[in-house]
């Protein structure tokens, strides 16, 4: 069976929230994306990890595709003291389109779970549209 891979339409603001294994805690982000026809582009925000510098925000780039409601893509930052990896993500779309929820891995390092939605005003507007479109 073949998927419409522009059946959702992923772009727009998320706000997202990745979790570390072992219990630490975990860290809230900021996703842009711009799809089109199932593949995107984007870029992240979030807070730093190193305590040492709790005050500095990181960006990275992401870059992926979703077939149906399976989103894979990878997310690489712009610090130079993380440039030597990339981070995979894996998970499904709900199916209003609203939250994504899957998991993160850094290979041979570590992984852990995350969950992305739009906000709320985002989503009222989205509805909006397909309530037109339903018409």
């Amino acid at each position: 069976m073949t998927h419409n891979r522009a059946a959702v339409d992923l772009t727009g603001r998320w706000d997202g929230i990745f979790n570390y294994p072992a219990g630490d805690r975990s860290n809230t982000f900021i996703a842009t994306l711009r799809d089109s026809g199932g593949q995107f582009v984007g870029e992240t925000t979030e807070p730093s990890d190193d305590l040492n510098d709790c005050e500095a925000t990181l960006i990275a780039w992401v870059e992926g595709q979703h077939d149906g409601m399976t989103v894979a893509f990878r997310k690489s930052y712009d610090d130079p003291t993380r440039a030597d990896y990339a981070v995979s993500y894996r998970g499904s779309v709900s199916g209003d389109g609203l939250e994504i929820n899957g998991t993160w891995d850094i290979p041979n390092v570590w992984s852990g779970t995350f969950i992305m939605v739009r906000p709320a005003a985002q989503a009222a507007s989205i509805e909006q549209a397909v309530a037109e479109t339903v018409r």
